[in-house]
């Protein structure tokens, strides 16, 4: 199938002990690396003390470890030396940071007390400015804006590296904040408290120390924290399970337990949820104690001040409160009151129907069910506001918005007009004047920012951004590939419109497939001026495991099943290179974070279907992933290692103990940064110096500023680009 959107002018790994040859088996979806011979790093048993007995770069997971920084040190010598000699390097730097620190961007906002709060970074202020403007201001071409904190001023006056993580203001004044300060860009924060009346921190307010916190807002002089209370108070992934009252001048030992859950809990950390209406006034206090990666129990404060299970699904998405209900959407197919209900639809339930103590009402499917997705569509964005629910459907990868009212008979839906194959998002709203921010974007369309009013459904546009690179002479086009079990897979191309079907043209792919994320239509300005404009082709893959189809699109390729987004992403290469829009030659694929695991595979797997992969911020090493540091909170999304049946699954798609000396495997470019918090620099450092003891050309760096999310410095991040297309070029272009 192929629709033009956009014009402008496993086979699993199979281990057998038997003759040490390895060869390529291809069939109509994908390519598989085939051994008689287990690889010579595979652990001789599955059990940790196995695994750990076959890894000869244990010390590489030392993160500031004499070997490993002699490791990373001698490395980018070697990448920088490749790359940022060659003649492309400075103009693509140069471009980039053009990008990324142009002031014609549009300046994100959110709603703060009663005008709009920014926060900016360009080239004088690399660590950016956190201010604010009104409404009226931001609507003109040149908005007065009223700094409230410099960034860089704060930075150099502490002789910290600083970098700014957002803002929790308490509602409905919005003059207290709470300010989360990253040293290095860490996931971890110091949180302090600031004033927006006076443009300074409190004196004597609230102040925690670096961690991986867990807040909310009770009311002005309290706040619900979950953090590291002490020894003993953190799970296996390095997260909290305890919530505790913090009153104002009290230090975090004083605080008064209010929840906890227990030691071995998985995920990502108990977190407090305050529910307020329009004024400000508390409705709901939640708790979400998760059990693994996605499922979790859902848990109220009483009003004798203690918790009570709610009876909702363990994979839950809660929204928000609209008067009486609880918006909320599940994630599995879930009965209540004797009615069934699809995951990934939409619910309202009065909140006092959901306690273990309800009373005996049954509550009518159509006063219950807000909206349900096709089997193409799903769930994308929610806003709970006043008078009813604005939300973003994704309709095959592209957005729809829909307003819905409750009436006498159940919901009404009504469409609010977006432009066509683009991606919607929802911003910051103001459920006292019904208005949300609303944006569109696509692959050739840089980003607009629109105002829309929730009572009418009126939609005025405030700003557009200008474009950053020529796409008059391109199209995208929306193909299917089909993967291993038949299952259609939709991806997008951007390409030049007088591409010729030669198979050279050089293209890269993007994927991620995992943690139900979806990849939607986006504006990728460094992208567009680093790659497209110089003869390169975009794709973007959308394969399961992601969240583009919903809940079930995710949950099909979850712990055994993850073969299935290696199938899918290696059928849309295979369905690339039948159209003749590429060749294995020119074909490379990039991912991050996740889609390091689907990179790493998919070159082990199919090491001659791509020349290059760009593996940046990865997981790999997935045997011992849970030893690394977050690593045991995605247990829900692929297995322990630890537990031998998971690990004979895990096993056979594993990149770091797959690899072979006797394959010859694309020259990978691989990249992290030492300050990395959520995905350990360890997985990066021990696939490249195994691809390099095995004798494989590759390209490894290690950013040693600077954390998982690159948002420390946009002057950094434009090196950062014109590394990955510098190294792209080379592999697919030279």
């Amino acid at each position: 199938m192929m629709k033009t959107l956009i014009a402008s002018a496993c086979v699993p790994v199979l281990l057998m002990a038997c003759a040490p040859a390895a060869t390529a088996v291809q069939n109509a979806s994908t390519t598989v690396v085939q051994s008689n011979a287990m690889p010579p790093h595979f652990p001789k048993d599955l059990s940790p003390a196995g695994v750990a007995a076959a890894d000869d770069h244990l010390a590489l997971e030392e993160v500031q470890g004499t070997e490993a920084m002699a490791f990373v040190a001698e490395a980018n010598r070697k990448s920088l030396g490749a790359l940022t000699t060659d003649a492309r390097y400075e103009p693509f730097r140069e471009q980039a940071q053009a990008i990324l620190t142009a002031t014609d961007r549009i300046p994100g906002v959110s709603f703060l007390g009663d005008g709009l709060g920014n926060f900016w970074q360009d080239g004088a202020n690399p660590k950016g400015v956190w201010r604010r403007t009104t409404l009226d201001s931001y609507r003109t071409a040149q908005p007065q804006w009223e700094t409230l904190l410099d960034i860089d001023a704060l930075a150099k006056a502490e002789g910290r590296d600083w970098v700014f993580k957002g803002s929790s203001c308490l509602q409905p004044d919005e003059t207290r904040c709470l300010i989360n300060l990253s040293d290095g860009g860490k996931d971890a924060v110091r949180v302090r408290e600031f004033d927006t009346t006076t443009k300074s921190f409190v004196a004597g307010g609230f102040d925690l120390p670096e961690g991986k916190h867990r807040i909310s807002w009770l009311d002005a002089d309290t706040l619900l924290v979950a953090t590291d209370f002490g020894a003993g108070t953190m799970t296996e992934s390095g997260y909290p399970f305890i919530i505790k009252a913090l009153k104002r001048g009290q230090s975090l030992a004083q605080a008064t337990e209010v929840y906890r859950g227990e030691q071995a809990d998985g995920g990502y950390g108990v977190s407090p949820m305050v529910m307020r209406d329009p004024n400000g006034v508390v409705q709901a206090v939640l708790f979400s104690r998760p059990l693994d990666t996605f499922r979790s129990e859902t848990w109220a404060l009483g009003r004798d001040n203690k918790p009570y299970k709610l009876t909702l699904p363990t994979r839950v998405g809660v929204q928000g409160m609209l008067g009486d209900k609880l918006v909320f959407s599940p994630d599995e197919d879930w009965a209540f009151d004797g009615h069934a209900y699809k995951g990934g639809e939409l619910l309202a339930i009065p909140f006092n129907l959901l306690g273990e103590m309800r009373p005996r009402i049954a509550y009518p499917r159509n006063a219950a069910l807000v909206f349900s997705p096709t089997e193409r569509q799903s769930l994308q964005d929610v806003r709970v506001m006043k008078d009813g629910i604005l939300a973003v459907i994704s309709d095959n990868v592209v957005g729809r918005l829909s307003r819905f009212s409750e009436g006498e008979n159940g919901w009404t839906t009504t469409a609010i007009a977006v432009p066509d194959n683009m991606a919607v998002s929802l911003g910051s709203s103001s459920r006292t004047t019904g208005r949300v921010f609303v944006s569109t974007q696509g692959f050739l369309t840089p980003p607009t920012l629109s105002l829309t009013d929730f009572n009418t459904g009126a939609t005025t546009e405030l700003k557009s951004a200008p474009a950053k690179f020529d796409a008059s002479t391109h199209v995208v086009e929306q193909y299917e590939a089909t993967s291993a079990d038949g299952t259609k897979i939709p991806y997008f191309i951007t390409r030049p419109r007088e591409m010729k079907l030669d198979g050279t043209n050089p293209t890269v792919m993007l994927g991620y497939g995992g943690f139900q994320v979806s990849l939607t239509p986006a504006y990728k300005p460094e992208m567009g001026k680093l790659w497209l404009e110089n003869g390169g082709i975009f794709v973007q893959a959308n394969i399961r495991g992601g969240g583009e189809f919903g809940p079930q699109w995710h949950q099909a390729a979850l712990r055994e099943n993850r073969q299935r987004a290696f199938d899918d992403f290696a059928a849309v290469g295979r369905d690339l290179i039948a159209r003749g829009i590429t060749s294995p030659r020119h074909l490379g694929i990039y991912g991050r974070s996740n889609g390091g695991v689907l990179t790493s595979v998919s070159i082990t797997q199919n090491p001659d279907l791509f020349n290059a992969a760009v593996i940046e911020s990865p997981l790999i090493d997935m045997m011992r992933y849970p030893e690394m540091p977050a690593g045991a909170s995605w247990i829900g999304e692929y297995g322990d290692p630890r537990i031998p049946a998971d690990a004979e699954f895990i096993s056979k798609y594993s990149a770091y103990q797959l690899l072979r000396p006797d394959v010859k495997y694309p020259r990978a470019y691989i990249t992290t940064n030492t300050l990395d918090d959520r995905v350990h620099p360890g997985h990066a450092r021990k696939f490249a110096a195994r691809l390099g003891d095995q004798g494989h050309d590759h390209l490894y760096y290690e950013d040693t500023v600077g954390g998982h999310s690159n948002d420390a410095d946009p002057v950094a991040n434009a090196r950062r680009w014109a590394r990955h297309y510098v190294y792209l070029s080379q592999q697919l272009m030279d």
